[in-house]
């Protein structure tokens, strides 16, 4: 399927925020009217959010104004809440030019809509996604239970915690940061919104394992403590056993000794050399899938006894353990 054009039409909030072409459009009154009839999108900041849930935003050449009603989809409806449109303050948002009119003061007023740009990005891109599709997002807002993110225009959709790494995380804090531009597969669909996956575009075991070598000392992050050993995280999709040691708790940074690797049985081995405790933002992400779609993704070795796999084909995933 081809997607580039779309992509490009109807990337994240924020894309376009700082480009030549979205100045020029909001440069002067004759471009925004340029931009009314030719439908521009068109983005810019959102300082205020009145009583009413109207936004006022910022643009150069006269006030903006985003009605309620045209702050975003499912908003006339009740089926979107008013925090979609009060957490947009002091962030940018994507909209189309309705009509610019005469305030009570006498001075011009854009009036704008965020909803319009949404819909035409449902209908010309949403609308087209299928199952194993990986597309652009940017992460919005982070809870305990997943990843909120902007599929494209505002849009959100959610990444479940337990699909974001295959490396079994506390709070995807551990993994992402708000304002990110992540890749995210489309797993399914349901009562209208898409569902996102990660883990599968952070490669394979052997994939993983193949950037480690037995008897290298490497950097680990502690993530779970169990009666049998101390898992460490080596990479997002990949962790070792280390044996258990009392001053050890998950979160913790790791320096850790590689003692074996066995392919046969996905096991690697490793020595605790050092711990400690450091506030570090997430390390940047290393996609081993770079492509547009993807039918299926097996995380197992073929050698494996048990598979561990998503086929998108049928949008059914098996659980990883």
């Amino acid at each position: 399927m081809e997607r580039t054009e779309s992509q490009a039409c109807y990337l994240p909030e924020g894309s376009l925020l700082d480009t030549p072409e979205n100045a020029a459009g909001l440069s002067s009154e004759a471009a925004l009217r340029t931009a009314m009839q030719t439908g521009q999108r068109l983005e810019a900041r959102v300082r205020i959010c009145d009583g009413g849930h109207n936004l006022h935003v910022e643009l150069p050449c006269m006030r903006g104004l985003i009605p309620r009603a045209e702050g975003a989809m499912g908003i006339p409806e009740g089926t979107t809440r008013d925090i979609a449109l009060i957490s947009r303050v002091n962030k940018p948002v994507c909209f189309s030019v309705m009509r610019i009119e005469q305030g009570a003061d006498g001075l011009p007023v854009a009036v704008l809509s965020r909803r319009a740009q949404q819909e035409h990005c449902r209908d010309s891109y949403i609308s087209r996604l299928r199952p194993g599709d990986v597309i652009p997002a940017r992460v919005t807002h982070l809870a305990p239970f997943g990843c909120f993110v902007d599929i494209g225009c505002g849009v959100p959709s959610l990444i479940p915690i337990d699909a974001i790494s295959v490396s079994r995380i506390s709070h995807p804090a551990d993994r992402f940061r708000v304002g990110q531009m992540i890749r995210a597969a489309v797993k399914g669909f349901e009562n209208g919104r898409v569902l996102l996956t990660h883990k599968e575009l952070l490669g394979t075991w052997q994939e993983n394992a193949a950037c480690f070598t037995a008897g290298e000392t490497v950097a680990g992050i502690v993530r779970s403590v169990e009666d049998y050993g101390i898992f460490i995280e080596l990479a997002p999709n990949l962790a070792g056993l280390a044996d258990l040691r009392s001053d050890i708790r998950p979160g913790q940074r790791a320096s850790v000794y590689i003692k074996s690797i066995v392919a046969e049985r996905m096991k690697i081995k490793l020595a605790i050399v050092d711990v400690f405790d450091e506030a570090c933002p997430p390390p940047p992400l290393h996609y081993f899938f770079t492509g547009d779609h993807m039918d299926e993704w097996v995380y197992t070795p073929p050698h494996a006894k048990r598979r561990i796999a998503t086929e998108f084909g049928t949008a059914v995933s098996a659980h990883l353990s």
